[in-house]
């Protein structure tokens, strides 16, 4: 992992809108409908490159795919793991998602952000990924094109540092109900097994493996809800516990590891504190961990950084700007939210990043635009030379 030794560096989360052609076959696909594999292959191969290449006409440094042969950054595992079915099959018996707690305290708000998203055509409860067996890498063929669609795209453009979105095994025990072992330990150990051939296969191809854990965050206002902090805290250790089981042959600067709390606009009231959260985070092998730190939730927590005690290989990656609002941040403020964690831990040791994906399910309504996901990461990329020009000279 490069670290930002003459410049502070600019990176993102990972999901980034689709291409309009693209959507409706990744749809398509998710409802079971037949789609043209070869011409999907092929639209899905310039994508990544199309991509790729505004990343970089945006300035930022450490790219990825934008997840766009993705639905979504935990279902398309349904695609990969043996075991996973759809809910259809067994509609019954797959329990409901949990609600997030700040929702249920404000059902004005929720009925009101649901008119506006609207529903995804793919997005039907029968769709919907679940556990009905014994869990196990099958597929390795939807992965290796991943890899060598990217492959292919960092060769024509020459990015900076390019990294790779794995979901965490702990966050699929909410996105993938599990139906089959009936017990969460064993399902969490059964994820962590069968990823491990995922994450080591990206490491591998020479890629950053950036692993999605909201399961550290937002699992506390939902799916653990009716759990105390303490208790919640130890399946947040189990958690991590399993990821670093399943990392264990990857070097930790090989990897990083994104939190967040829900990749949604709301109150936010019932978020588990970052303080809080820190220990188990700081557990986790891989050595950078990319965090909210530009929403009016979490913006704060800056100070609560500056109070821990940080292991001296740990790179932060805040969010610096915020993934739900279509507010384009100005860059002084970029530069000055910086500046606030390289006098935490060193200038070097700060890569400035986004709150979450802008797309992390993927369609048509997604929070913030397209054109404005480009200019907020362009004003990243503007802020990030303001706070090098502050911090070198």
């Amino acid at each position: 992992m490069r670290i930002s030794d003459e410049r502070i560096l600019t990176t993102h989360v990972g999901s980034l809108p689709r291409p309009d052609d693209l959507l409706p076959l990744l749809e398509a696909r998710e409802r079971g409908e037949p789609v043209e594999r070869d011409a999907m292959a092929t639209r899905t191969r310039e994508a990544v490159r199309e991509i790729v290449e505004r990343q970089m006409q945006a300035g930022v440094d450490i790219v990825c795919d934008g997840e766009v042969s993705k639905i979504s950054y935990t279902f398309y595992v349904r695609h990969r793991l043996a075991g996973v079915g759809v809910a259809a099959e067994r509609h019954a018996e797959v329990p409901q998602y949990a609600a997030h707690s700040d929702l249920v305290e404000h059902p004005d708000f929720h009925e009101r952000m649901q008119r506006a998203q609207g529903a995804a055509t793919w997005f039907t409860r029968a769709a919907l990924p679940v556990c009905v067996g014994p869990i196990s890498y099958a597929d390795l063929a939807p992965l290796e094109a991943d890899l060598d669609n990217l492959a292919a795209a960092r060769a024509a453009e020459g990015p900076h540092e390019v990294f790779v979105n794995a979901a965490s095994p702990g966050v699929l025990t909410k996105f993938v109900p599990d139906i089959h072992y009936r017990d969460e330990d064993a399902y969490v150990e059964a994820l962590a097994n069968a990823m491990r051939v995922e994450y080591e296969a990206i490491h591998k191809a020479g890629f950053l493996l950036q692993i999605d854990a909201p399961d550290l965050g937002s699992a506390r206002h939902n799916q653990y809800a009716a759990l105390s902090e303490a208790e919640f805290l130890r399946i947040a250790d189990r958690n991590v516990e399993a990821l670093n089981h399943a990392t264990a042959a990857i070097p930790p600067e090989a990897m990083r590891l994104h939190i967040c709390w829900g990749n949604y606009e709301g109150p936010h009231t019932h978020d588990v504190p970052l303080a809080a959260m820190l220990p188990a985070c700081f557990k986790a092998r891989p050595q950078a961990l990319l965090f909210e730190g530009a929403n009016p939730r979490h913006a704060h927590e800056w100070e609560d950084l500056a109070a821990a005690t940080i292991p001296d290989e740990q790179i932060l990656i805040p969010g610096v700007v915020d993934s739900t609002s279509n507010f384009v941040e100005h860059p002084r403020l970029i530069a000055q939210r910086i500046e606030n964690y390289a006098r935490i831990v060193g200038r070097e040791r700060v890569i400035a990043g986004t709150d979450c994906g802008f797309a992390t399910f993927a369609g048509p309504n997604n929070a913030v635009v397209p054109s404005v996901v480009w200019a907020k990461l362009a004003a990243m990329a503007e802020g990030a030379k303001l706070a090098t020009d502050r911090l070198w000279n």
